[in-house]
């Protein structure tokens, strides 16, 4: 049994109740694209506050399994409560009114839901200190699913704009994915070569550090459109090249663009991983006749696999944010929703993007944090 950092309990408590106290809740707008008025947690906020407070008294006490155990319960109920409040709320406030009027969640709503979601992730971990923060998000996400499943958030604004939009959803959800996997294996392509490189002391390893360096001083946008620019005019000096999918406009720029920013996390957490190794056990491997091939795939590489999988965990994560920005050359995915909802104003449009984002890269993050076999995902 381990305990939480003692301080962060009362601190995800006490954002919760301060949110629910001091910001809106849920607003009423007239359309999906005004500004709503605020309105209060009520009841529900105040029995999701007090299973809040109650959590985090638990987990500062003396250890014990059913202290902890007991304030993930309060926990989880805190976080059911106040989506079943926010969803029943909703549906109070649009009765009797017209069919364009949304009522959406506030801020004080999405702070609680976050500050409810850590409390209970620090619970499961004093529960259970081997993947207890994955088992808490595991039963966060259930319970959402199935009370959204039941039906009893549907009239909030967010539920409406999907179901408008599933299929859209759906359909960008599998572009964005396959832009980020093209997008790292083509910047795992390009890198493991480079990472060799810089193994080698003198100018080819200041001309690597340079390039994959300098890339990531380049603006995302002066990037793109760089790209954009350059592969026009390749195309317009080879134009056979369009026979075989390449265009300027579309996936083609947005992986390349999003593989170039992975070029350095990659290339650094290769060398570093290769480079790893202690020099006498590679003398070793060298004085019982591996060929240089064999030391790389038996010693270096197994060796060297922790720090491997790391680089490979943060390039992944960071493939999965950066494709959002395919959605400014035309390559689809989440990110056309989230530019679209930027430019008709529509916060919920904007969130149907962002959120599943957010929620693969969190995915992303977790299953290869399972396989590297370390500690659980943050």
């Amino acid at each position: 049994m381990t305990r939480p950092v003692a301080w962060l309990p009362a601190a995800a408590a006490g954002l919760a109740v301060a949110s629910l106290a001091g910001l809106p809740f849920l607003t009423l707008a007239p359309n999906r694209l005004v500004p709503g008025s605020p309105v209060g947690s009520g009841l529900a906020g105040a029995a999701a506050g007090a299973l809040a407070i109650g959590a985090a008294v638990l987990l500062a006490g003396p250890r014990g399994p059913w202290r902890a155990w007991a304030a993930l319960g309060a926990a989880l109920a805190a976080w059911c409560a106040l989506l079943l409040g926010a969803g029943q709320g909703a549906a109070g406030l649009l009765a009797g009114k017209p069919p364009a009027a949304r009522g959406a969640l506030g801020s004080g709503a999405w702070l609680a839901l976050l500050a409810l979601a850590g409390l209970a992730a620090e619970a499961a971990r004093a529960a259970l200190p081997r993947r207890g923060g994955l088992v808490g998000a595991l039963l966060l996400a259930g319970l959402l699913l199935m009370i959204a499943g039941a039906g009893l958030l549907d009239s909030l604004s967010l539920a409406v704009e999907y179901r408008a939009r599933a299929g859209a959803v759906a359909a960008a959800f599998v572009q964005h994915l396959g832009l980020a996997s093209a997008s790292l294996l083509l910047a795992l392509a390009a890198s493991i070569p480079l990472a060799l490189l810089r193994l080698r002391d003198g100018p080819a390893s200041r001309l690597v550090d340079g390039l994959v360096g300098g890339i990531q001083v380049v603006p995302a946008l002066a990037l793109f459109a760089a790209l954009v620019a350059g592969l026009s005019g390749l195309l317009s000096l080879v134009p056979a090249l369009r026979g075989l999918g390449l265009s300027a406009i579309g996936p083609v720029p947005a992986v390349i663009g999003t593989a170039a920013y992975l070029a350095l996390p990659l290339v650094s957490g290769i060398a570093a991983g290769l480079a790893a190794v202690d020099p006498d056990v590679l003398a070793a491997a060298r004085a019982i006749g591996l060929t240089p091939r064999e030391v790389l795939l038996r010693v270096r590489l197994p060796l060297g696999a922790p720090l491997l999988i790391g680089a490979l965990r943060v390039a992944a994560v960071q493939s999965v944010g950066l494709s959002t920005l395919g959605g400014l050359v035309g390559a689809g995915g989440l990110g056309a929703l989230v530019f679209e909802g930027m430019a008709q104003f529509a916060q919920d449009l904007i969130l149907l993007g962002a959120l599943p984002v957010i929620g693969l890269a969190l995915a992303v993050d977790a299953g290869l944090a399972l396989l590297a076999g370390g500690r659980e995902p943050a």
